[in-house]
């Protein structure tokens, strides 16, 4: 695989966690409107004269956004070229791109239009998914090379069940946190795992119940990936990738928990809040990649079946005299 087209795919998926990042900042400092109600433009000028720190953090988000974009669809069209005979390829190219386009025209329409929390909340769930795609792309490439073998990964149903279960359930966990930051909960519950510790008691406005039912997706989440990691340390030693995927995820869903509550303890600190967006992207990249093993699980155990009748219909060699 040529050298140039993995080191594409690498510093494009680092350019998506910043395009992530970037997103989550202009939320955690208020800069939606730092170029006023103007796209792709800034307050109507290309080089905008009044300079605001809610102006150069919009405005570099959008640039760096734009400048992925363009990277984003380099790739996928040299992926599709490159690799396309392999299965995962196309999909995750026309998703990658897709789903980046997705997520400006929807940014573009809040600047705009303006838009309901409710619904702004979904962006950083689709630029979530095209890092996905962005970071799986860039498995395949390596995969190519044989840089890690994840072909021979054979998935019981029940684990299959878990993986997809736990894969769709983070990305409402996703939502309700987005959903936190475009309602202005943050600290709406001064206390944390409780709204108030001292005085334990349900929600009791439309703010508590978003905070504290985020607290609850993740809470559950933690728990779930948990049992799901004592699942793959009894049974799946063997199975490298399944194994180790399932440490790398309960080690990123702890911090995840760890840094929501120090979001909390500190007032929201900037670089704190910045580490939970990207403890939860990264949490969310991994899991994507158990279910492309799952999606390969079907065509793997029925390579093992056919392998195991063909060892038992093969004849017997009679011992030499």
């Amino acid at each position: 695989m040529k050298r140039s087209l993995k080191w594409l795919a690498v510093l494009t998926t680092i350019g998506m966690v910043f395009v992530l990042l970037g997103g989550a900042l202009v939320t955690k400092t208020d800069s939606g409107l730092g170029c006023g109600n103007s796209w792709p433009l800034c307050n109507g000028e290309l080089i905008p004269t009044n300079i605001t720190t809610e102006l150069v953090i919009e405005l570099a988000h959008r640039l760096v956004s734009g400048a992925l974009g363009i990277m984003v669809l380099v790739l996928a069209i040299w992926s599709w070229k490159a690799i396309g005979h392999i299965r995962e390829t196309k999909f995750l190219a026309f998703l990658s791109f897709f789903f980046i386009v997705l997520q400006g025209l929807i940014g573009a329409a809040a600047v705009v239009w303006g838009q309901n929390d409710f619904i702004l909340a979904i962006h950083f769930g689709i630029s979530l998914i095209s890092f996905a795609a962005v970071f799986l792309l860039t498995l395949l490439i390596f995969e190519v090379d044989k840089k890690f073998d994840a072909e021979k990964v054979i998935i019981d149903k029940r684990m299959s069940a878990h993986i997809i279960g736990i894969t769709i359930y983070s990305f409402i966990v996703v939502y309700t946190g987005a959903l936190v930051r475009h309602t202005n909960a943050s600290l709406i519950c001064p206390d944390w795992p409780l709204c108030v510790n001292s005085a334990p008691s349900l929600p009791g406005n439309l703010y508590e119940w978003v905070q504290m039912g985020h607290r609850a997706a993740a809470g559950f989440i933690f728990i779930w990936i948990g049992y799901v990691t004592l699942i793959a340390i009894r049974h799946y030693k063997h199975q490298t990738v399944v194994y180790w995927s399932w440490i790398i995820s309960f080690i990123l869903v702890s911090l995840q928990v760890i840094s929501g509550a120090i979001v909390i303890f500190s007032r929201l600190n900037l670089y704190v809040a910045l580490a939970h967006a990207f403890f939860i992207s990264c949490l969310f990249g991994v899991l994507s990649y158990l279910v492309l093993l799952v999606t390969r699980n079907n065509k793997n155990a029925n390579i093992q079946t056919n392998q195991s009748v063909e060892e038992e219909q093969k004849p017997l060699t009679p011992p030499i005299q």
